[in-house]
């Protein structure tokens, strides 16, 4: 592996970086959640990382492939949104073995609330019967008899709600919580003291926005807040300066634009991670790194996956 790994991303000037997302680390599988790592697969992953690759945390990464010093089979892990089980389920197992990992967090969820998606998951795991009729609401009828077809329903809305304009996408999630006779849930999402804890395990915490919008569909006066407000607040909780950035949704030219990207730049960021897949070089645009999304339900299926990754570079992408 390591032979190979070397090959594929050898150190110093030519060296290539894989940066890995994750959102949540369950403490058990969810078929609702069917993309998402539980507890015992990530425990596995971050002690194949640590045993088989060089896990570095994300600034010292950057700077050391600006500088040519990168070491061979270099590798970051990044979650985004900022999720409790991250700190419960994560944060232990990257303490064990002795990684560092960079936390994108949205500000606007620390109170006990959570984010559109997890209300829309919510509605759907509480709906009872075998269909949830969501035709009064502009949509249709979808079949929830067996945990497949909730999650089968789960990815369907999604794909049909992400891209509408904030204030209807609000609206069609409130009227699908009302149709389900869902409750939202009050325990998904990190508090301030979360964060703090983070902090203090030697973790990096990064912008993510207030809301999580996506960029391209709220004005610029509306995303230039919501990138500079997120930054403040979390600077106030962990007194420290905020200095690296994930774009929500993270697509290059769908999801933010170049007018965001100069944005970050301008509001004191030093680096911004995008969803494009691929690893970054010493070319690759610091305010557009490209990130890694594996999904592997084996270990040897997630080498194969983080060495492919290896073999793309950010030019290829963004």
């Amino acid at each position: 592996m390591r032979s190979v790994g070397n090959l594929l991303s050898p150190g110093g000037r030519r060296a290539r970086l894989t940066i890995l997302i994750y959102h949540r680390v369950l403490t058990h599988p969810d078929p609702l959640l069917s993309d998402e790592y539980d507890r015992e697969s990530f425990a596995w992953q971050v002690r194949l990382l640590a045993e088989h690759f060089n896990v570095l945390g994300l600034t010292e990464a950057i700077e050391r492939m600006n500088r040519g010093s990168l070491p061979s089979r270099a590798v970051c892990l990044t979650f985004d949104d900022g999720y409790l089980d991250n700190v419960e389920n994560a944060l232990p197992i990257l303490m064990k073995h002795k990684v560092r990992a960079t936390f994108f967090i949205s500000s606007g969820f620390l109170d006990g609330s959570c984010m559109w998606n997890d209300v829309l998951i919510e509605s759907v795991r509480q709906a009872e019967g075998q269909h949830l009729d969501l035709t009064g609401c502009g949509l249709e009828i979808y079949p929830i008899a067996t945990p497949e077809e909730r999650g089968q329903a789960v990815q369907s809305l999604l794909n049909a709600i992400k891209y509408l304009e904030p204030a209807e996408r609000q609206r069609k999630i409130d009227q699908i919580l009302a149709q389900s006779g869902a409750t939202r849930s009050r325990d998904l999402m990190v508090r301030p003291d979360h964060i703090r804890r983070l902090a203090q395990a030697g973790m990096e915490i990064g912008g993510h926005t207030v809301t999580h919008p996506i960029l391209t569909r709220i004005t610029p006066q509306a995303a230039r807040s919501e990138i500079a407000d997120g930054k403040e607040a979390l600077e106030g909780i962990i007194r420290e300066p905020v200095r690296l950035f994930a774009y929500p949704n993270g697509v290059p030219g769908r999801d933010y634009s170049d007018e965001h990207v100069k944005m970050v730049k301008d509001l004191g960021f030093k680096a911004a991670v995008s969803t494009a897949p691929g690893a970054a070089t010493t070319l690759s645009q610091p305010y557009q790194l490209p990130r890694f999304d594996s999904w592997a339900s084996t270990p040897t299926r997630f080498t194969l996956h983080l060495l492919q990754n290896y073999t793309r570079t950010s030019s290829d992408v963004v």
